[in-house]
């Protein structure tokens, strides 16, 4: 349903002297998402994951130049066809809950998602049944967004993108802030829309979360995609995991063995000419560092590694 690569994105800005300069915040990335799957992508801040879904949706800010093809159905994902699809084939549930119009009452905004969508003509009943999933009590549609708390602004969030029917989900962020029964019920209905045929990413920091509905894990570092892995290789010591940054990022987690990995991921502007990871991988070389790894496909895994073996 959704495949994107060797996906760069520059921003291009002037600092004091208007000196023109270059960030590049994601690197030759790749991502394969099926419909019926739930491909989790994780990895730390400033990794690209966020930056992902804006760009598949077509929402960079105009400083941004864009490298690399996303298909969307088979079809190359231009400009045009990302206007068409935004809000109806494609849905984004966004990290911000700045994303609700302050103006507008909770209800309408859902209401408007699902008109929009052009799947829910009776939108006021769409959103009733969406509303009571979520357990968001009826008098809150004639809320305005500064009357919600954290946690129902972001099933407010969740309810816009899903009332529509979209056939793909990108989910950025979807459970932070809110009440552990809430967390499963919006992974079980991420999952119930892939059950049904739909695509979903999610994105978020919580391998744990992910682990519980996601049929795959893509790890992101530092703007790249390193490992895409089932989930069943994310278990005991992570022997199933071939990237040393996926390794050490699980051997991290608390109820692992809790080691810490040194060293900090690179920023945007200051990226090295090899592999990205060489700087703290414990097994770089001089061939590591003298250009960037490819994708291959190991067993399950597709692994950015050349010291990679199954």
């Amino acid at each position: 349903m959704l495949e994107v690569r060797s996906l760069s994105i520059h921003f291009h800005r002037y600092t004091r002297g208007l000196r023109r300069t270059v960030l590049t915040p994601v690197v030759d990335l790749y991502l394969k998402v099926s419909a019926g799957e739930v491909v989790a992508v994780v990895g730390s801040s400033g990794s690209g994951k966020s930056l992902l879904a804006h760009t598949v949706l077509g929402l960079l800010p105009s400083n941004a130049k864009v490298e690399g093809e996303i298909w969307f159905k088979g079809e190359l994902l231009t400009p045009e066809r990302q206007a068409l699809a935004r809000g109806r084939q494609i849905a984004l549930i966004p990290q911000s809950v700045s994303f609700l119009d302050p103006l507008m009452r909770v209800g309408a905004q859902v209401r408007r998602a699902a008109q929009l969508s052009g799947k829910n003509r009776h939108s006021a009943a769409a959103q009733r049944a969406i509303f009571q999933r979520y357990q968001l009590p009826l008098e809150v549609e004639r809320w305005y967004p500064f009357q919600l708390s954290g946690g129902m602004a972001r099933r407010t969030l969740v309810s816009m993108a899903v009332v529509g029917e979209a056939e793909l989900i990108l989910a950025d962020e979807p459970t932070p802030g809110l009440h552990p029964e809430v967390v499963r019920e919006t992974l079980n209905h991420l999952r119930q829309l892939a059950d049904e045929g739909r695509g979903v990413v999610l994105i978020t920091h919580d391998i744990q979360a992910a682990l519980q509905v996601a049929d795959q894990i893509a790890v992101f570092y530092a703007g790249t995609t390193v490992e895409i892995a089932p989930v069943t290789a994310f278990s005991g010591k992570g022997e199933g995991l071939l990237h040393p940054y996926t390794q050490a990022l699980w051997r991290s987690l608390p109820q692992n063995e809790f080691i810490p990995l040194p060293g900090m991921q690179p920023p945007p502007q200051d990226l090295p000419q090899g592999c990205l990871f060489a700087p703290r991988c414990p097994l770089a070389t001089a061939e590591c560092t003298a250009e960037r790894p490819t994708m291959r496909a190991i067993a399950q895994n597709q692994v950015r590694c050349i010291h990679a073996q199954g």
